[in-house]
């Protein structure tokens, strides 16, 4: 038996100016290893490997970072 993944994963975005900013850090549910990352030019986007959901698209770079804090 493995125990739950308690760590949260931080997808670390550019900031952004006007409009609606997305924030620098969001805080993922899953593991570093459940989402998959991709770059087309200046495009970059993140989804979760098993459903396919986006989680992010837009300007990059964008890093996936798991903290060394548990929730």
């Amino acid at each position: 038996m493995t125990a739950p993944w308690d760590y949260p994963t931080l997808l670390c975005t550019p900031g952004r100016t006007g409009g609606t900013a997305f924030p620098r850090e969001t805080v993922l549910p899953l593991e570093p290893q459940a989402y998959a990352m991709a770059q087309d030019g200046k495009a970059w986007r993140v989804t979760v490997r098993h459903t396919g959901e986006v989680i992010y698209a837009g300007p990059g770079p964008v890093q996936l970072v798991a903290s060394p804090a548990p929730f």
